[in-house]
């Protein structure tokens, strides 16, 4: 039906080579991220987070990459799926209207707003990625270069191809307003900016005026949304540190355990004297309980972090432990079997979870 106006195109800008190399690279970047712990179906948001994914407390944090980043995530074969088969039905369209180097700008820049739009929106609460809010941008690049050239296309070949890319944003934009899950955010940022954009990269338009107020508002759109950018609720790499030191903790919390339960063992055994086992004790258990504490109660203070009620709950463990050792070194050298059995009852509690 629209014959006449692929001929056109085609003899213009020859190929779709823009269109394939963004297909191939989501493609190649989806299936790396299968052999990082990726699931086919659905992705667990610690893998997204490690791959880039846009996250308000993490992005806000100094990661700002993030908004490039998380146009090549994607949460499962499905999503995948569906945002590559729109890229290829519009994405081929766009780049022999506007040409490789300005179909890429198209992209890049609609992506980049959609996921800072993204970021405003959902105020630091969700993790998102995907290459819609791109995707989106040339939807609304398409519907510009179609309209603003309505009088050079046949009316047949203008109503087939303006119709659906229409019709297909607006029914994406509706379902994702009655489905959760679906960052509509991220689809109006971008296809407002793919209309704007569309609008100053034109090829062939001596429309100067019409070009710098589309420029204008493109930049207005970034001014606005960056001064809308919510205060993160925390730092994100206070969180990270918080993690790491979780991970450790439970770590070196195994090994004094297990240091704990040798040197009981090896007094039986080996017929310790009670001030030798206690000086062990003290300096296997008690020490390095000391130590994981400190480390602990070194972290930020900040309640807001996600892992601030398990680092609290970690750093009173801590602390038992090693006060339950100090205890039972004490005991021994007191010869106190009241301390003693107070202390190993203590030390056979419940282990850090």
């Amino acid at each position: 039906m629209a014959k006449a106006l692929i001929d056109r195109l085609q003899e213009r800008i020859p190929g779709i080579p823009a269109t394939r190399a963004l297909i191939a690279a989501n493609l190649l970047v989806f299936v790396a991220m299968l052999f990082s712990g990726a699931g086919l179906w659905h992705s667990p948001n610690g893998v997204q987070l490690a791959w880039g994914a846009n996250f308000g407390p993490a992005t806000q944090d100094g990661e700002w990459w993030r908004l490039a980043s998380a146009m090549f995530l994607h949460f499962g074969a499905l999503h995948l799926g569906l945002n590559m088969w729109a890229l290829w039905d519009g994405g081929q369209w766009v780049e022999r209207m506007y040409g490789h180097a300005r179909f890429l700008a198209l992209y890049l820049a609609a992506g980049l707003a959609g996921n800072l739009a993204s970021t405003v929106f959902h105020a630091g609460q969700a993790v998102s990625g995907g290459a819609s809010g791109a995707i989106f941008g040339l939807y609304g690049a398409l519907l510009a270069y179609l309209w603003l050239r309505r009088r050079e296309l046949h009316p047949q070949e203008f109503r087939w191809l303006f119709g659906f890319a229409l019709a297909f944003s607006a029914l994406t934009i509706a379902f994702g307003l009655v489905v959760t899950g679906i960052d509509n955010a991220a689809h109006l940022g971008g296809f407002v900016t793919g209309i704007l954009l569309g609008i100053a990269l034109l090829p062939e338009s001596g429309q100067c005026t019409r070009r710098v107020l589309a420029a204008s508002g493109i930049a207005a759109l970034v001014v606005v949304l960056i001064a809308a950018l919510p205060q993160p609720a925390y730092r994100w790499h206070d969180e990270v540190r918080a993690r790491e030191e979780i991970g450790q903790f439970l770590r070196e919390d195994a090994a004094i355990t297990d240091s704990w339960n040798r040197l009981l063992a090896a007094g039986e055994r080996d017929r310790l004297s009670f001030d030798e086992l206690a000086r062990r004790i003290e300096r296997d258990v008690s020490a390095r309980y000391q130590h994981s504490f400190e480390e602990l109660s070194a972290l930020p203070d900040d309640p807001a972090l996600p892992s601030a009620g398990t680092v609290e709950r970690l750093r009173d463990y801590a602390e038992r432990r090693r006060d339950a050792s100090r205890e039972l070194a004490e005991g021994l050298r007191e010869r106190n079997p009241q301390k003693i059995g107070e202390a190993l009852r203590e030390a056979q509690g419940k282990r850090a979870e």
